[in-house]
């Protein structure tokens, strides 16, 4: 069995819309009924009954038809022309009452096929008007009218339930039909709502799996070439180590210390992939860095960092440029000691790492893998990078990023 819901859609409100047809239907027959046995008398010398059953059977009849067998305003048309000449037969062979019962039934039918306010009003009147003139040609057949005054008069309750049954018919349809348009306005809502967080979470799934992209290429192009620096600088000790035992002394330090970063670099990577937080500041990270390059080495570094706020992203590019600079200071320079800052001018974040180290001609400088990789994440990270060398006055590293505040930087970009 199906079961009837009363919620607001257009599929309940046709099945309202049938089921008021159909009581509808079955109160014009009652009324009908009630009329012919309440006009059993003669007008104009003919048995009232013998032209009112005929005539409500036709109307039953014709609004059978009009009900369910018409489905366009047009198709109706003549129906309501043979409603009005039908309820004046009616009204003249009757003594007027419950004609305006006849009348509300058949209005009812027609706002429940109206859409529009507008076509509703229109009717309305004209069925208003319609009764008075059929209520007016029917008391001047019998001779029962004196003026206009009088017609109002005796119809006025009539008039009454009509404006009534107008108001509360129609408002109840246009106020069940809006609540069809916000019922179904907040569906639309739901389920763009519902595609919005389906949207978020594959955006969220996506950037997971491309952070982790990112991170896994990190692994492998950074701790991959510090483990292969290792490798080379103890070699290149091995060669030296009778010979030179100070310059091999020199290169064990910078493959220890390249093999710590290196081991620092996959531990962070993994803390990453596994969504483990850990989130040191900013100066305590680099601190870190500082103290691990020095501790049980010749190394002397040097440094003034600020307390500043970055974002992951930015905060991870530093520490391995850091690790990054002092390595290959120690590496190709030959350097012993550094100096490095961190600090805030305006807007921007300033980094620099100078070492004592060899340096070189500025014109015949290549920069290798690390160092590339370098110039393109700080461009990635909205900052850049630029280098500053000269023969035997060392090697400068300049970063530039902009603050979280000033550049709108996602982690992870």
């Amino acid at each position: 069995m199906k079961k009837f819901s009363f919620l607001p859609n257009e599929q309940n409100l046709g099945e309202l819309i049938r089921l008021g047809k159909i009581l509808v239907f079955c109160l014009l027959i009652v009324v009908e009924i009630i009329v012919a046995a309440n006009n059993h008398g003669r007008v104009v010398g003919i048995n009232a009954l013998w032209v009112i059953i005929p005539t409500e059977v036709a109307l039953a009849a014709e609004n059978a038809v009009k009900m369910w067998g018409l489905k366009t305003f047009k198709s109706k048309i003549a129906c309501y022309v043979i409603d009005v000449l039908l309820l004046l037969v009616l009204t003249y062979f009757t003594n007027g009452a419950l004609i305006s019962t006849l009348y509300i039934i058949i209005l009812t039918e027609f706002y429940f096929s109206q859409k529009d306010m507008r076509g509703s009003i229109a009717m309305g009147v004209s069925s208003v008007v319609l009764f008075l003139v059929v209520f007016a040609v029917s008391s001047a057949l019998k001779g029962q009218i004196e003026d206009v005054a009088a017609l109002v008069a005796g119809a006025f309750n009539d008039l009454i339930i009509l404006t009534l049954h107008f108001l509360i018919v129609n408002f109840t349809l246009q106020i069940y039909r809006k609540n069809i348009e916000i019922a179904k306005t907040v569906d639309e809502l739901n389920e763009a709502n519902e595609k919005l967080v389906r949207a978020n979470a594959e955006l969220r799934a996506i950037t997971a799996l491309e952070e982790r992209q990112r991170i896994a290429k990190d692994i492998h192009d950074t701790a991959g070439h510090s483990i292969t620096t290792v490798i080379m600088q103890t070699e290149a000790a091995k060669l030296v180590i009778d010979s030179d035992p100070a310059e091999a002394k020199r290169k064990l330090s910078a493959a220890n210390l390249q093999a710590k970063h290196a081991l620092e670099e996959l531990r962070e990577s993994v803390h990453l992939l596994s969504g483990v937080e850990k989130r040191p500041t900013l100066k305590d990270a680099l601190l870190n860095i500082v103290h691990e390059s020095t501790d049980g080495t010749d190394i002397t570094i040097r440094s003034e960092i600020e307390d500043i706020d970055l974002c992951d992203a930015k905060s991870r590019f530093l520490c391995n440029s850091l690790k990054e600079g002092i390595s290959n200071g120690l590496r190709h320079g030959g350097a012993t000691a550094f100096w490095f800052e961190c600090k805030q001018e305006g807007e921007n974040l300033a980094f620099l790492l100078s070492d004592n180290g060899r340096g070189m001609k500025l014109s015949s400088f290549r920069e290798g893998f690390g160092l590339k990789g370098m110039q393109k994440r700080a461009e990635t990270l909205g900052g850049s990078v630029w280098f500053d060398t000269e023969p035997d006055e060392g090697f400068e590293i300049h970063i530039s990023l902009p603050l979280d505040g000033s550049h709108k930087q996602e982690e992870g970009i």
